[in-house]
């Protein structure tokens, strides 16, 4: 049976559940712990998402490097086509 008048949180926690859960919490750890342990986490996601966006700029400039490498051989084969055309002509 549902509970009439009882608004469902996550995972069909209520929200008083949760207010006691953190008050707990805040008694166990206290503030300061938890500020540090809050500074702590974003800054490791800060240093995550910063290594995420370094190694995509660095496949980036990979692949540019790659195409040019090709261009470059590509370029230097016409060359030689064109080369070897006025040879025989």
């Amino acid at each position: 049976m549902a509970n009439k008048g009882v608004d469902m949180g996550i995972g069909g926690i209520s929200i008083w559940q949760l207010l006691i859960i953190l008050v707990i919490v805040l008694l166990l750890f206290g503030t300061k712990r938890l500020k540090n342990l809050g500074g702590d986490l974003g800054g490791a996601i800060k240093g995550f998402k910063k290594a995420m966006t370094d190694e995509e700029a660095k496949n980036a400039s990979a692949d540019e490097m790659k195409k040019v490498t090709e261009e470059a051989k590509a370029g230097k084969t016409d060359a030689e086509q064109t080369k070897t055309e006025t040879k025989q002509s």
